[in-house]
């Protein structure tokens, strides 16, 4: 079973959560807004959608939300946000890259697809390449997709780190202290993170697996899965990406 199936609960869910801002996730949200090119009404999907933080703001937009996450906590959540709010938002928990079509596509094709916080690496080559494939899949043609990542080659590889260690405010909470130790695979191009989170005297570990793709490899999987890449943004802001960046955002479209 990969690593995310038993990853995503109690501190290092809490501390993802606690770590996004408010400024960030208005900043994404213009991003996705500008670049995917929905009205109200149109069907998006939300891969990776956590608690909700893009898809409950398009969905008070207007737009018709399928989220997808494998952590049960957070589609708990979300599901009851939505449904509090009477918003069109169908939340699904499960591995999107195996669980069957016909639980994400219950009508029509997608308008729009997307995948934030930087869950796009969790896939070695020939799962990533069926991951891109499906979500192609589910979208008309047409559709576009928005995907982040920061663990692209030309932007982890230049400032790598063995080893680091981060304060995350918890609001209302003592702050969680993150530590990490990291060991980089050449032969697999990846990381592999062994994470200790401790807060108020308890302390939770974990490990994560990342894989490392250039950005021209990650270009010609979209394009082998039926997505044509039309832009590479290195800012939020939506600047075009540039060596050393802190991530990428690709905007592609189905043909």
């Amino acid at each position: 079973m990969a690593w995310y199936h038993h990853f995503f609960y109690g501190l290092p869910q809490r501390a993802w959560k606690a770590a996004q801002t408010e400024e960030q996730t208005h900043l994404e949200l213009e991003l996705l807004v500008e670049t995917l090119e929905f009205g109200p009404g149109d069907r998006l999907l939300d891969v990776f959608c956590g608690y909700g933080r893009h898809a409950l703001p398009l969905a008070q937009m207007g737009a018709q939300l399928t989220g997808v996450d494998i952590s049960d906590d957070y589609i708990n959540e979300l599901r009851t946000t939505a449904s509090a709010e009477r918003l069109a938002l169908t939340a699904i928990q499960g591995d999107f890259l195996t669980m069957p079509v016909g639980e994400l596509q219950t009508s029509a094709l997608f308008d729009a697809a997307y995948c934030m916080g930087n869950s796009f690496s969790f896939f070695p080559y020939t799962d990533m390449l069926a991951f891109v494939r499906r979500i192609a899949g589910l979208l008309k043609p047409g559709g576009r997709f928005l995907a982040h990542t920061e663990m692209i080659a030309e932007s982890v590889l230049p400032d790598y780190q063995q080893r680091n260690w981060l304060p995350v405010d918890a609001e209302g909470e003592e702050p969680i202290l993150l530590l990490v130790e990291n060991n980089y695979d050449p032969t697999e191009s990846r990381i592999d993170s062994h994470l200790t989170y401790v807060q108020a005297g308890v302390t939770q570990t974990r490990t994560a697996e990342h894989y490392i793709y250039t950005l021209a490899e990650l270009i010609r999987i979209f394009t082998t899965a039926g997505l044509s890449v039309s832009a590479c943004y290195g800012t939020v802001e939506g600047d075009l990406y540039e060596l050393g960046d802190q991530g990428v955002w690709l905007l592609a479209e189905k043909a």
